[in-house]
């Protein structure tokens, strides 16, 4: 008899130990709520506007190359409607090359979205408005990050207050005016709920993007 036990535990330690892990659970326990919306391989979950060519899949890294384009996150995760957020990526510059982050956005067939917020991605582009600007509402003129090297681009969205942060260092901190009233043509831009982008800006800019990951705050 004991050895009957002494089997049945053993198979079910074996079969408990051989379990998978669901999607649910290794975003809570192994990555302290972090969720991946890229998985290295493809565009499953993204779509492109205007240009879709500019964007491409090379060695596990999103590419932005090419003529003007955004690329819409439209995946399942919180069925791309974000509203307070932790959103990380690695991204890596080229020289003269412009990019950016959307958030709060929706999609849109062509133009720059005009709605949500855009955080830059430029270290030595001819616009002035360097990396971890919220562009035109809290500028950062030093050039914090190099090119042809990975850094990390944190941005947290909670309640009013919009947080930028390179490898770590917080560059921008703005917290948006109680009800704001945007002159025509931004009224979109202000604080609500939505999905993220990707912005391929031009020809001559090629920036490379990896490790795309959000965590949802509520």
């Amino acid at each position: 008899m004991r050895l009957f036990i002494s089997c049945c535990l053993l198979l079910f330690l074996a079969t408990a130990c051989n379990t998978p892990k669901t999607a649910a659970t290794t975003a809570s326990d192994n990555t302290d709520g972090w969720i991946s919306l890229f998985d290295g391989k493809s565009l499953t979950g993204w779509r492109a506007s205007e240009n879709p060519a500019t964007f491409s899949v090379e060695d596990k890294k999103l590419v932005a190359h090419g003529p003007r384009a955004h690329l819409f996150y439209e995946g399942p995760v919180m069925d791309h409607n974000f509203k307070d957020f932790e959103f990380k990526a690695q991204v890596m510059t080229t020289p003269g090359s412009n990019s950016g982050i959307f958030f709060h956005t929706e999609y849109q067939e062509e133009g720059w979205p005009s709605k949500g917020y855009e955080v830059q991605v430029n270290n030595s582009q001819s616009d002035w408005r360097r990396t971890g600007s919220l562009y035109s509402f809290d500028d950062v003129r030093e050039v914090h990050m190099k090119d042809n090297e990975w850094y990390t681009q944190h941005i947290i969205v909670k309640d009013k207050t919009v947080t930028v942060k390179l490898n770590g260092k917080t560059v921008v901190e703005y917290t948006e005016p109680a009800n704001v009233d945007r002159p025509e043509g931004e009224r979109g831009r202000k604080l609500s709920s939505g999905t993220f982008a990707i912005q391929g800006h031009d020809p001559d800019s090629r920036v490379y993007y990896k490790d795309i990951m959000v965590k949802p705050l509520r």
